[in-house]
């Protein structure tokens, strides 16, 4: 079978995954656990799917690998087909990002040391919830498509994170403490993009001025640096 080709999303998923035993939580067709495995990434994978179209998809993806030896396709919800400590990391793609934290909110013991997600949407929930159980982000990506995907690669380590430090918090929050010492494009186009949307409906007092505020900080990041 020809090695499957991912999106550019999923592209930098894969590119921050090194481990010997990953998880891909809602994996549909298995591709990324197949690249995984071909390219070295990882020793063995775990395709965790629920739903019944995509759990079979996975399993033929496998076969026509034959990569059955390497990559187990489990039924389940989560990270419910998970033993506790079996990971090195996982991945959560493809989803929304409060729909991400539930997962992991239920996910317990079974959690791995090592996380990276892809939200559709904002990543401010996953942040919130990674400050508060000790997981630092260790690795950041805006993808551009369709809208902008962010990636994170998150570590779990005791203190307090250092992507934060110097860093005004609810616009590091917002918009990510590594996208923002980065800089680049696709983070400029979407702070600028948020700040003309706010300006129109933001007033004093609602929470859309709070987010212009955020947003207009995490600009000002950009055009002149941490000081």
């Amino acid at each position: 079978m020809p090695t499957p080709t991912l999106d550019a999303r999923l592209e930098a998923v894969l590119e921050m995954i090194r481990t010997d035993v990953h998880a891909d939580i809602g994996s549909d067709h298995a591709r990324l656990p197949v690249r995984l495995i071909r390219e070295g990434r990882a020793e063995r994978c775990v395709a965790v799917e629920l739903n019944p179209g995509p759990l079979e998809q996975a399993r033929r993806s496998v076969a026509r690998s034959r990569l059955e030896a390497q990559i187990e396709v489990r039924e389940g919800d989560g990270f419910g087909p998970i033993l506790p400590g079996e990971l090195g990391s996982a991945s959560l793609c493809g989803m929304g990002a409060y729909t991400i934290r539930g997962i992991l909110e239920r996910a317990g013991e079974r959690l791995p040391p090592a996380l990276v997600l892809q939200p559709n949407d904002s990543a401010l929930l996953i942040r919130l919830w990674a400050r508060a159980t000790g997981y630092h982000v260790r690795a950041e990506r805006l993808i551009a498509g369709y809208w902008s995907y962010p990636v994170l690669r998150l570590e779990r380590a005791e203190g307090a994170d250092l992507a934060y430090e110097g860093m005004p918090l609810d616009a590091a929050l917002k918009y990510g403490p590594l996208l923002l010492r980065l800089g680049g494009g696709v983070i400029c186009h979407q702070i600028e993009a948020d700040i003309a949307r706010l300006q129109k409906v933001a007033a004093p007092g609602r929470e859309s001025w709070h987010e212009l505020e955020t947003a207009r900080t995490a600009l000002d990041v950009l055009d002149h640096g941490i000081k």
